[in-house]
């Protein structure tokens, strides 16, 4: 259904229309979903750079885009390529959005998220940069505190 959808969409409005990449993330969600990530990380990609050309690189929709295609690389425990986006979609997202913005937080959630997967499979050594280390060491701590 989703690949019907995304060829209707071309097909009606063009392949370079925001609304394509709407429909190739779509697609590359549900192949995802489907544990198809090799099918599924083209179209992230696609999506990914059509949003950049069409709506420019600091957009919300390419802060989405980011997030899921960190989502993936986090499925394929691809960990430092993972982190690098979800940084990034947050930090876009913050600035773009504000910092009391759903989208902001949910993208917050997702990065902390991510570092609690790190922190429970013992795979800090694919963290690099000082904010998601001293954020693990926070939750370190937490941890053994609440032990």
């Amino acid at each position: 259904m989703f690949l019907e959808a995304l060829e209707i969409t071309k097909r009606l409005l063009g392949a370079e229309h925001p609304d394509v990449a709407t429909s190739l993330n779509n697609l590359a969600g549900l192949y995802s979903d489907q544990g198809r990530y090799a099918e599924a990380e083209p179209l992230y990609i696609e999506a990914l750079e059509m949003r950049k050309q069409l709506l420019g690189a600091e957009h919300p929709d390419v802060a989405t885009s980011l997030n899921n295609l960190a989502t993936l690389y986090y499925y394929q425990r691809r960990y430092t390529e993972a982190k690098v986006l979800l940084l990034k979609a947050w930090e876009m997202i913050m600035q773009l959005l504000g910092a009391e913005h759903p989208n902001t937080q949910t993208a917050h959630e997702n990065y902390l998220y991510f570092l609690q997967q790190v922190l429970m499979e013992n795979r800090q050594e694919d963290l690099s940069d000082e904010r998601s280390l001293q954020i693990v060491s926070e939750m370190e701590k937490s941890s053994l505190e609440n032990s």
